[in-house]
């Protein structure tokens, strides 16, 4: 990274998001004090809302706007997003979702912490809109912590040591650090890992994108940092209530976890999250019967996203 400040663009990832998108602009210049807000991209899948309009109007802001003509997915959108920028006159690309909001200089603390040697990725702090903490940060997954989370579900997991997958400990919030990977809904990405690992997964669609993303760079040597005095507000999106997005999640988690560890232990995977799911949907969760039937029936899976 340059010294001086910080040269820092935007990618806002857009699919109907007409009724946020206003807020998340609004909030990027002052998000963005002590840092060099050099391109703001809000690259858009295909919106029918009026997303486009919004952000075309953003005459405070150097916006650029990438239409991908369908709804490709997230990570279509962010390399479609980052292939619009001039990544040799920049340190580092926000990916972020339209429904955050940037707290007064919040990336100024990310950005300083891709100075670290190896940094390759920053994370702020989420809170809900009410300003309570939002759990972000994970660990790696393995078998055991998917097994553990089936019998004692994840929150209570995350508590307990490093039994789970999600960290939910309100204390390991409170303190800097380096984690395995972190919601995709704000990460400041340095330019020099971009360019090194290249583009995001485009087959995932939605979901574990950005899980896959970070571990191959974890793969290369690269860190993933926690920075908590770095603040965005997240408002969240449906996947928890929604059963065809939960379902999605549930497979590309599976999916990720035996791409990268091969069929013994995927297939291991597998039966820990098939049991925690199953026994979830027979307690009455929509979201969980839906994961079920994706993972036991392919023909039940989303193939692509609906326009």
């Amino acid at each position: 990274m340059t010294s001086g400040a910080p040269r820092i663009a935007v990618v806002v990832v857009t699919y109907n998001s007409a009724e946020v998108l206003p807020g998340c602009l609004r909030s990027l210049a002052e998000g963005a004090r002590g840092t060099r807000l050099a391109r703001v991209v809000v690259a858009d899948n295909a919106s029918r809302d009026g997303s486009l309009r919004i952000a075309g109007e953003a005459v405070d802001l150097p916006v650029r706007t990438v239409r991908l003509g369908r709804n490709a997915g997230y990570a279509a959108a962010v390399n479609a997003g980052v292939a619009e920028l001039d990544l040799g006159a920049l340190d580092a690309v926000l990916v972020v979702n339209p429904d955050c909001r940037l707290r007064p200089g919040s990336l100024a603390p990310l950005a300083e912490a891709l100075r670290r040697p190896g940094c390759g990725i920053a994370v702020p702090r989420l809170v809900n809109p009410d300003g309570s903490l939002q759990p972000s940060l994970r660990r790696t997954p393995t078998v055991r912590r998917a097994l553990v989370e089936a019998v004692i579900g994840g929150g209570l997991a995350g508590r307990i040591g490093t039994l789970g997958e999600l960290v939910t400990d309100p204390a390991e919030y409170e303190r800097a650090g380096p984690a395995a990977w972190a919601t995709g809904a704000a990460m400041l990405v340095s330019t020099d890992l971009i360019r090194e690992i290249g583009p995001w997964d485009e087959s995932f669609l939605l979901y574990s994108e950005e899980t896959e993303f970070a571990l191959r760079a974890a793969d290369r040597g690269w860190t993933l940092w926690y920075e908590p005095s770095s603040v965005f507000e997240h408002i969240g999106g449906d996947s928890g209530v929604n059963p065809t997005l939960a379902a999605l999640l549930t497979v590309n988690r599976v999916r990720l976890f035996r791409r990268r560890r091969g069929s013994a232990a995927g297939s291991l995977f597998f039966a820990a999250v098939v049991l925690g799911e199953a026994a979830r949907a027979l307690a009455g969760r929509r979201t969980s019967r839906a994961s079920v039937m994706a993972l036991l029936l392919p023909s039940r899976r989303i193939r692509k996203l609906a326009d």
